[in-house]
């Protein structure tokens, strides 16, 4: 209620400064005209503040406040490392390109208010149409409050500088700001003074990581760097130990009981927070199947201290050497984990399949489980993969089981192909440490069978909750995916034309079953990874709704996440939503407070998501260079990758990526022929091209921009 009165408050004071634009008005004089209370003037000033801050209203030379001219544009600034920028902005279809000369003391991530210039040479990357260009005119909001830097130190000061590149200058830091900092420190420095032309920034040093050379100080930093909360305060810690290590006869009480039913997890060897389950029979020759997901809202509650730091967190964050939980450990590895032989509290969605793969009928139901047995991706695949007579033996009595989740997994697999989903089979990366935190291996990660049944098993889930909520018009949150931009998707045709392949593109749009057959013809191929992850860049990112939009990579309708309460806030509002239907608390007040919290919930989580996934990929990137680092002068097979006019991209088996410089190709000058995305020696007419394999040596690595490089050997050959 707070919360609107204040934007009712806000709109009528930005209205009414619209009014008066032409002859702008003091706060004293807005506040005498509105009959502002004395009492309120305080929050008078908030709301002229936050205006100010969204770039709604200026404030003259004067003191006065008057409309903002509608000829500039207010957005975030998003720094090159070369010096340029771009500002994106709400409602603006394209970002605004700005030129270094026009930057005019804007840093990354600073709210700024630009005028639009004229149309710019500067062409975005898949597209053909030249970039709008603007001039910074004035930093309405600085953006960056604290960075991790390197320290440098001096006698009588130091200087900081920043592990991100779009922050381009060093910091000054006055040595009684160092906290003792001294050369090779890893710290958190808080800006003091932004800098002026002329001036460095300034700051002061409040947290010493340690050296960079220390174990764990690289993860810390970026950990720092995003901002990733990893402690819980003392007043969670504290209601978290309050909750009980077992479910009481009145938690059981009014569920529905299937502890006799054979239940099994499947999930990996080091997994501690196992929050799915599964169970499978056959009825009147359709398939019975149960997906029973941890219950932790019942431990959970809503508006609870525990609640607004999930909602913070957002997502759990698993980074090469830890992982950063959106709930304690006590609930996420103890009450909420579905652990062998142990009665467990959990929220159901019990569907009735079959043998077409269609769902014919489901019940979404309150529930008590008793997990028989722990099970690990290795065991089942041993049993179904390699049909291994010991594991086989070891687990006899659950061997129907899995043969009857293989046979629906594939049932269901086909049902999803047949609508034109799109399966990215990419291999993740597994990075091996030791105990000091150095790489010692790095392979690529292979789906399998058992991974691929637990896969399906949790999207058929995911879409059937999602279906019964919309049907229900219920309010919700939903995860999904919008149709690629055209100009993508014409630069992927034109692309795959050089390997021979083609995809039809409609009227209006393209469907995603033209996606799917094109990776079922690179399926094997040499060219197969190369394309799918181009495929991919093709696409938008998905992500969380209050509107039921559809997940254009899934092909399906209705679509959400469910399944995961432990790791991901939306599927623990979600199993808050279908709790309150399931037992008739659905009123009309009800709505009103999910409709009202739920769109910014939906927001958070997907910005949450996506600072968590940049986070992981930083760490990957980090370790990378690190592994290269021990490995410099040894030679490698790889495929190129991508190609530009200052070189080309190698990809190695172990998805390692590093970049040959077009200086050190020295038999030939080479020019870049962006049709067929090729470097081409003019004398000897040797070609560079996308997908070819090539042999490489590893020449340097740089720790601080997490590159490598390489040198081409005497030998390669193309596709």
């Amino acid at each position: 209620m707070e919360k609107e009165l204040r934007e009712r408050r806000k709109r009528t004071i930005y209205d009414f400064i619209c009014d008066r634009q032409y002859v702008p008005m003091k706060a004293k004089e807005i506040a005498a005209v509105l009959n502002v209370a004395k009492e309120e003037r305080p929050e008078l000033a908030l709301v002229l503040d936050e205006l100010l801050s969204e770039g709604k209203i200026e404030l003259t030379a004067k003191g006065r406040y008057k409309k903002a001219d509608e000829r500039y544009i207010v957005g975030r600034f998003t720094a090159h490392p070369r010096g340029f920028g771009f500002v994106t902005a709400d409602g603006e279809e394209e970002d605004i390109f700005i030129p270094e000369s026009q930057v005019n003391g804007a840093l990354h991530k600073d709210t700024v208010q630009v005028e639009l210039l004229s149309v710019s040479g500067f062409v975005k990357a898949g597209s053909s149409k030249r970039r709008r260009e603007g001039a910074v005119k004035k930093i309405i909001k600085r953006g960056l409050e604290r960075l991790v830097c390197y320290y440098e130190g001096s006698t009588n000061y130091g200087f900081a500088v920043p592990d991100t590149q779009r922050f381009t200058q060093d910091i000054f830091i006055p040595k009684e700001r160092s906290m003792g900092a001294v050369t090779g420190h890893k710290v958190v420095v808080e800006l003091t003074d932004y800098g002026s032309p002329g001036k460095k920034p300034e700051g002061k040093v409040i947290e010493i990581l340690g050296h960079r050379n220390d174990p764990g100080v690289d993860i810390l930093s970026v950990v720092r760097a995003y901002e990733l909360p990893t402690e819980f305060s003392e007043k969670i810690m504290r209601q978290v130990e309050h909750v009980s290590n077992e479910v009481s006869e009145a938690d059981r009480a009014g569920r529905m009981d299937l502890r006799k039913l054979q239940t099994v997890t499947i999930d990996g060897e080091d997994a501690k927070d196992l929050d799915d389950a599964i169970t499978l029979t056959m009825e009147d020759g359709k398939y019975k199947l149960g997906v029973h997901i941890a219950d932790v809202t019942n431990y959970v509650q809503e508006n609870s201290a525990l609640d607004r730091e999930a909602l913070l967190r957002g997502t759990s964050v698993y980074l090469v050497d830890r992982v950063i939980p959106m709930l304690p450990h006590k609930l996420s590895n103890g009450i909420c984990s579905l652990n062998e032989g142990e009665d467990r509290l959990t929220l159901s969605c019990i569907m009735t399949i079959d043998e077409k793969g269609h769902v014919l009928d489901h019940v979404i139901a309150e529930t008590v489980i008793r997990v028989d047995r722990r099970m690990s991706y290795t065991s089942v695949k041993k049993i179904l993969e390699d049909n291994d007579g010991e594991e086989r033996k070891k687990y006899k009595e659950f061997v129907p089981l899995f043969e009857r989740m293989r046979a629906l997994a594939e049932l269901l697999r086909e049902k999803r192909r047949k609508r034109g989903s799109i399966d990215f089979d990419f291999p993740e990366t597994k990075i091996l440490l030791d105990e000091a935190g150095k790489v010692t291996e790095i392979k690529p990660y292979e789906r399998n069978t058992a991974t691929k049944i637990i896969e399906d098993f949790m999207l058929i889930a995911n879409e059937t909750v999602a279906l019964d909520c919309f049907w229900q018009e219920l309010p919700f949150v939903y995860r999904t995916h919008d149709n690629p931009d055209d100009e993508k998707i014409k630069k992927l045709a034109a692309f795959i034309n050089n390997f021979g392949y083609s995809i039809h593109i409609g009227q209006e749009e393209i469907h995603p079953k033209e996606l799917q057959k094109l990776l079922q013809k690179i399926d094997g191929t040499s060219e197969e990874a190369l394309i799918s992850r181009l495929t991919l860049r093709s696409m938008k990112r998905a992500k969380y709704s209050i509107a039921s939009t559809g997940h254009f990579g899934l092909a399906a309708r209705y679509y959400c996440h469910f399944t995961s309460p432990i790791r991901r806030y939306p599927d623990l509002q979600i199993h808050r939503i279908i709790k309150d239907n399931l037992r008739g608390r659905m009123n009309g007040e009800k709505i009103a407070h999910y409709e009202k919290i739920l769109p910014e919930v939906a927001a958070h989580s997907s910005e949450t998501e996506r600072r968590a996934d940049e986070a992981e990929r930083e760490t990957e990137k980090m370790k990378k260079a690190e592994y290269m680092e021990a490995h410099l002068g040894e030679t490698f097979e790889g495929v190129i990758s991508g190609v530009t006019e200052w070189g080309f991209y190698v990809e190695l088996p172990n998805t390692v990526e590093g970049f040959v410089h077009v200086t050190s190709l020295t038999d030939d000058f080479y020019r870049y022929e962006e049709s067929s995305y090729e470097l081409i020696g003019e004398a000897t007419n040797r070609r560079y091209k996308l997908g070819q394999r090539i042999t490489v040596t590893a020449e340097r690595v740089d720790s601080v921009l997490r590159t490598v490089d390489f040198l081409t050997a005497e030998e390669n050959t193309s596709v």
